[in-house]
């Protein structure tokens, strides 16, 4: 869905972090409204796929992609695109922060895993499917323990929204068998690359 140079419309993801900039810097917003606000700009910007480069859409056969495609300069949000083959998977984990997933390209199957109380398990609550265009959230406030796979045949990429700076972000994956909870930090399949917009981009 790109050209040669890359992308066809880059205007489409530039408008969505002017957006998401101006929600975050709006003084006194709470998390619901940045949801409800943010949730259909993500929702316009995976309805087209021209403005991501073909770079940040390369799966690996050892494991699904997290690509970096913009970090707020104040780490207020971040935005990347996951890309999986067929049967790929996240392991059982958290987030700490707010975040929205988009399914863009493909399908996607969502687990959901309670929030462990203080010396109990995590356990499996429910799951459904993210068809193209479908978009969840997560939070500590109203979820945030999940395990995300393609559940298709092809290629399958989302794109995420959360309230900070993902790839630095201490969080927690949970074995299913024991219990236990393991801290990681998950840095960007892209490491030190450049994301997409340059970190000012945003500052308009």
């Amino acid at each position: 869905m790109t050209t040669a140079d890359g992308p066809r419309n880059p205007q489409r993801f530039q408008q969505f972090v002017h957006g998401m900039t101006a929600l975050v810097s709006r003084p006194g917003c709470d998390e619901q409204s940045l949801l409800d606000i943010a949730e259909p700009m993500l929702a316009d910007l995976i309805r087209n796929d021209d403005w991501l480069p073909d770079t940040y859409t390369k799966p690996s056969d050892q494991s699904y992609r997290q690509y970096l495609l913009y970090r707020d300069p104040a780490a207020r949000f971040s935005v990347v695109s996951f890309v999986w083959q067929p049967g790929q998977s996240t392991p059982v984990h958290d987030h700490t922060v707010w975040g929205l997933v988009g399914v863009m390209r493909g399908e996607e199957l969502c687990e959901e895993y309670t929030t462990p109380e203080s010396g109990a398990r995590t356990r499996k609550a429910g799951q459904h499917p993210m068809p193209a265009g479908a978009i969840d959230r997560v939070s500590p406030r109203i979820g945030d323990v999940h395990r995300v796979s393609n559940a298709g045949g092809v290629t399958a990429i989302s794109i995420h929204v959360y309230g900070g700076d993902i790839g630095a972000t201490r969080r927690h994956v949970y074995d299913e068998s024991t219990g236990e909870a393991r801290e990681f930090i998950s840095g960007y399949s892209n490491g030190s690359l450049p994301p997409l917009l340059g970190p000012a981009a945003g500052d308009h």
